[in-house]
């Protein structure tokens, strides 16, 4: 059995989705590098001010084995989902001293074994030594459709076409970005979830961890 898996992929690919259903039905833990990044975005949001090294300094961000996120002490799990909140994570990723603060904070969490982390730079730089890395993609419109549903359910105002922009230009800022860039680890497992329902992406990726 894999005790260290990695999974990569654009915004809206189900990588959260799928990763909390294998890790549970594994025994693993689940860590969601993308809501530690939402955290600091809602941070700077909620601060309203510039962001800097002291700001997250002493950052608290914490996630339990329900999946909830915690910031600071306060559960942030549905304010971190928000269209604003989604744009400003890819803002204060580009920001070096930002990753390196939640590249310790995951590698550390990674200590213990037996984990399912995903997020966008796991497999080629918070863990290359990962034991299993998937690389997990769709296309534009799947994505954007999936988010749109996401919305709609949460019952956060959505529109379609505003969000496919969205999706489409956090495409292009993740994987042009200077600071560890979006991008497939040589030896990640590409796959593609346009057409797979989310069994079908879970059953694959444990017949691979197993």
């Amino acid at each position: 059995m894999k005790k260290i898996i990695a999974v990569d992929g654009p915004a809206g690919a189900g990588k959260s989705t799928v990763s909390k259903i294998c890790a549970s039905r594994l025994g693993y833990t689940y860590i969601d590098t993308g809501a530690m990044y939402r955290a600091v975005a809602l941070k700077v949001l909620q601060s309203g001010e510039t962001l800097d090294e002291n700001l997250i300094s002493d950052i608290g961000i914490k996630l339990d084995e329900t999946g909830k996120i915690f910031l600071d002490g306060a559960d942030v799990t549905k304010e971190i989902r928000t269209p604003e909140v989604s744009r400003g994570a890819s803002d204060v990723a580009k920001f070096g001293f930002v990753r390196k603060k939640l590249t310790e904070l995951q590698r550390d969490m990674a200590k213990r074994g037996k984990v399912i982390m995903d997020g966008r730079d796991i497999g080629t730089q918070v863990l290359p030594n990962a034991d299993l890395k998937i690389f997990l993609t769709a296309t534009v419109d799947e994505r954007a459709r999936r988010r749109f549903e996401e919305l709609k359910t949460k019952n956060f105002a959505a529109d379609f076409d505003q969000i496919k922009k969205d999706i489409a230009l956090r495409d292009k800022q993740d994987s042009e970005r200077e600071i560890a860039p979006l991008a497939q680890a040589s030896d990640a497992i590409l796959l593609d979830s346009t057409n797979l329902s989310i069994e079908q992406v879970v059953e694959k990726i444990l017949e691979l961890a197993r």
